[in-house]
This record gives structure tokens, C-alpha cells and sequence, in this order.
């Protein structure tokens, strides 16, 4: 062996201890969760897009939907505010949405004390039944309502679609109130049980305390299934009773101008502080 290769050959373990070293292999961990960090917030922006290009838009001077706005200015909330049929459809919707989560909450939330709790002989069946509406397209569901309605002439009214928005928020509601209560300690109802209360003292006074953020972040859910579902209320609104959703959709077509993104900027800001209500509640439950 030459010298040459003695000191290549002595070098390469050398080569490999630097490769193998800890700060280099936390080096490389750091650069790859920070590759895949960067990855994750371009995706979440590219989704967060098109929403976030929709305010801008209702602040537009032009008459007509444009991006970027040509100058700045708050009229389309005010035709917004001002125009009685977009009132008229948004307090029809705001009442629906209203009646729908407390019919939602309290139909979920006992469907999934069944369920968890309960003693069912087809529980996966009777869960799988629950959660259809969440799997089945919204278009199925407002062919069949309409089909299903419109001879017992429950189209365009509120129990018509106070029926058929129910049926869509049970979901959500089974499913926030179903981890809610898989996170509490069934000890503590046992407990209340041994003390002398009933069944239904013991989950008001012991199990609904526990899981109220739960129950109250599911009750938001279901106010924001109802209140922004469009498929669904195309299908059976009627000139009668007609909710924000069939508006937008009818103002896209005939009369596309920037209210409807001052309309989406309404909704989204809802949304937002609804979900921020439902953070602070819990964010302020005590922790064991």
C-alpha cells in the first residue's frame, strides 16, 4: 500500500466520525423540520388564498369584482346592510342557524352519550347512520329533501329547512361531543352515582360542567353548517324563504358585483370570531 492510500485510507473513518458527529445530525434534523415547516405554511397559504383575496375585493371603488381593487372604500357593506332582500335573506338565515344549533346540540349530544355510553346492539351501525349526512355529497341531500318536501310543501319554509340543516350539523356535533366525553373520567359520574344522584343529576351536574367546551364548540359548528350551506338551500328555497347562500348564488349570476365579496367578508369574519370565542372558552377551562 502506497502512502498515498495509507492516508486516504486513514482519513475516510475520520470523514465518517465528522458525518456521525451530534451536531450535525441536529443540524440536519433542524433543516429538515424547518424545509417541512416551510412546505406546510405554503400549502396552508395557497389554501388561505382565495380566501384572503376576497377582502380586498370588497373594498373595490369599481362596480364590477376585480383584483387588485382600484381605491378604497366601505360603500358595498353599506348596499349590503342597506338592501332589504340581502336582509331579508340573512335574517332568515341567522333565525335558521339559531334554531338549528340548539336542535343539533342537544339531538348530537345525546346521540353521542348513546353511543359512548350507551349499550347499543348495532353502535357502529347506528354511528355510521349518524355521521351519512357528513359523508354523502350535499347535492344527494338537497335532490332528496327537495324530492321529499316539495309534496309536503315544506319548501322555502323555516321547518323545512330547520329539518334538513339539523340533519346536516348532527354530525359535527356527535363527533366534538363523542371526544368530549372519550376525554372524560367516567369515575367521577360513578362517583356522583354512589352519592345518591340519578342518571340525569349526575350528567347535569358532573358530566355536562366536564365537556361544556365541547358542547359549545359543537354548538358553533353546527350554527356555521347552517348558516353559510349553500347546496343544500338552493334546492329547497322558493321565493317565500330564501337564505344567504341561494342569494349569493342568484346575485353571481345576475347581479356580480363586489357585495358578494363584502357578503363572503361578513361570513368569514363570523366564522373567525365564533371559532375565537370557542378558543378563549377553552383556553379558560380549568386544568386538572
Amino acid at each position: 500500500m502506497s502512502i498515498d492510500q495509507a492516508r486516504l485510507s486513514g482519513s475516510f473513518p475520520a470523514i465518517l466520525d465528522v458525518f456521525a458527529s451530534p451536531a450535525l445530525r441536529a443540524y440536519s434534523t433542524a433543516l429538515g423540520l424547518l424545509a417541512a415547516g416551510a412546505a406546510i405554511a405554503a400549502i396552508l397559504f395557497f389554501l388561505l388564498l382565495p380566501t384572503l383575496i376576497v377582502i380586498p375585493m370588497s373594498l373595490s371603488e369599481t362596480n364590477y369584482i376585480e383584483f387588485p381593487p382600484r381605491g378604497v372604500t366601505l360603500k358595498w357593506y353599506s348596499v349590503y346592510f342597506n338592501d332589504p332582500d340581502w336582509m331579508a335573506a340573512t335574517w332568515f338565515s341567522l333565525k335558521i342557524a339559531l334554531a338549528t344549533t340548539a336542535t343539533a346540540t342537544i339531538t348530537g349530544t345525546m346521540a353521542a352519550l348513546a353511543i359512548v355510553r350507551g349499550f347499543l346492539p348495532f353502535k357502529t351501525a347506528v354511528q355510521a347512520l349518524a355521521l351519512g349526512p357528513m359523508i354523502v355529497p350535499h347535492i344527494v341531500l338537497g335532490v332528496a329533501l327537495y324530492l321529499t318536501f316539495s309534496p309536503l310543501q315544506l319548501t322555502g319554509s323555516f321547518p323545512g329547512f330547520l329539518v334538513a340543516h339539523t340533519v346536516l350539523a348532527i354530525p359535527y356535533v356527535i363527533i366534538t361531543v363523542t371526544a368530549a366525553l372519550q376525554r372524560f373520567d367516567p369515575t367521577l359520574e360513578l362517583a356522583a352515582l354512589n352519592c345518591g344522584a340519578n342518571r340525569l343529576q349526575a350528567f347535569f351536574l358532573i358530566v355536562l360542567p366536564n365537556i361544556a367546551p365541547g358542547v359549545a364548540a359543537a354548538a358553533v359548528f353546527a350554527f356555521l353548517a347552517s348558516f353559510d350551506e349553500a347546496t343544500v338551500a338552493f334546492f329547497i328555497s322558493d321565493v317565500g324563504g330564501k337564505s344567504i347562500g341561494r342569494k349569493m348564488f342568484e346575485d353571481i349570476d345576475f347581479n356580480l358585483t363586489p357585495v358578494i365579496a363584502a357578503v363572503s367578508t361578513v361570513l368569514v369574519a363570523t366564522s373567525l370570531l365564533l371559532m375565537g370565542a370557542v378558543h378563549l372558552v377553552n383556553a379558560r377551562k380549568p386544568r386538572s
